[in-house]
């Protein structure tokens, strides 16, 4: 018996030098602070026309999509340059290296607003940011009855979001 009150003491003992004795509690804060920056971001597919018959009496059309994600409220400007050939918007073109043939990029499905870079006749397309992808058209036109030389033509258009 005193040996099991030996070992039952020493285990009492055992569990009460494993715990602390809290005398009291102290506590502060601290803040936590970002400053959100104006932003945007700008994704493009390409637009791919297909295939052109200069003979078929219709124009070619296109299009593609632009994502435009700015932080919210924050007003931009979507322009469009002249791409690598012609470097002109309202005179785009794509080459094959020799030949070129005319297309243009529109803001609207009539075909009736260049998009371009707002000089000479062209216009930007505007929008306010929301925090999410705002997704925008371009149109695109090859007019008709352009007889070039067959081949594969091409253009690097650069989209540029101005806020």
């Amino acid at each position: 018996m005193r040996v099991q009150r030996i070992l039952g003491g020493i285990w009492a003992a055992g569990l009460l030098a494993g715990c602390p004795a809290w005398a009291g509690t102290a506590t502060t804060t601290f803040n936590v602070t970002a400053t959100v920056l104006q932003s945007c971001a700008v994704s493009a597919s390409d637009l791919a026309f297909g295939s052109y018959d200069a003979g078929s009496g219709a124009p070619v059309t296109a299009t593609t999509i632009l994502q435009v994600t700015c932080t919210n409220a924050l007003a931009y400007a979507v322009a469009l340059d002249g791409g690598t050939t012609t470097h002109d918007p309202v005179n785009r073109a794509m080459s094959d290296g020799t030949h070129n043939l005319t297309y243009g990029l529109y803001t609207t499905s009539g075909y009736g607003t260049i998009w371009g870079d707002a000089s000479a006749g062209t216009s930007t397309v505007s929008g306010n940011g929301s925090g999410m992808a705002q997704p925008l058209t371009v149109y695109g036109r090859i007019p008709t009855a352009q007889f070039v030389t067959p081949g594969s033509y091409a253009d690097r258009v650069t989209v540029t979001v101005t806020y």
